[in-house]
């Protein structure tokens, strides 16, 4: 039986054009296992709030994460990563914000290896003061904000 070859990672070369990162951040140490892989469960945590970002914008207040609606790792992430994390909103409904995350590192930055490396949607609800689901105000009432 053979195996088949190792591929290499496919390579972006560039982060996503016209669009800005809302969150950047290059994980360390205390983020990884003895290996230098980052915690899946750390990457999740970025992601919840990048995602968090323009939801709690559209709401204009608080969110809570009511839903992973979707979690894709598609490469490992490694101490040393820039990570660019690029959200934006996909569904509105009377109380709640689904967003789509999209993550990318930078890699071996001389050389600026670019690899997509996870990709999720969250789902987000409006709440009051008092925590519970609240409607989300006009877009309208939001234009100029």
């Amino acid at each position: 039986m053979t195996t088949p070859e190792k591929q290499p990672e496919p390579s972006v070369t560039r982060l996503p054009e016209g669009k800005m990162p809302v969150l950047r951040v290059m994980p360390g140490p205390p983020d990884a296992n003895v290996y230098g892989d980052v915690f899946g469960g750390w990457i999740m945590a970025q992601v919840d709030i990048a995602g968090s970002l323009p939801a709690t914008r559209r709401a204009n207040g608080r969110v809570a994460t009511i839903a992973v609606n979707s979690f894709l790792f598609k490469h490992p992430v490694f101490v040393g990563d820039l990570l660019s994390f690029y959200a934006e909103i996909v569904k509105v409904g009377s109380t709640s914000i689904t967003v789509y995350v999209e993550v990318y590192a930078e890699r071996n930055r001389l050389q600026t290896n670019v690899v997509k490396v996870t990709e999720a949607t969250l789902t987000y609800v409006a709440t009051g003061p008092d925590r519970k689901p609240r409607q989300l105000p006009p877009i309208e009432s939001l234009i100029g904000h």
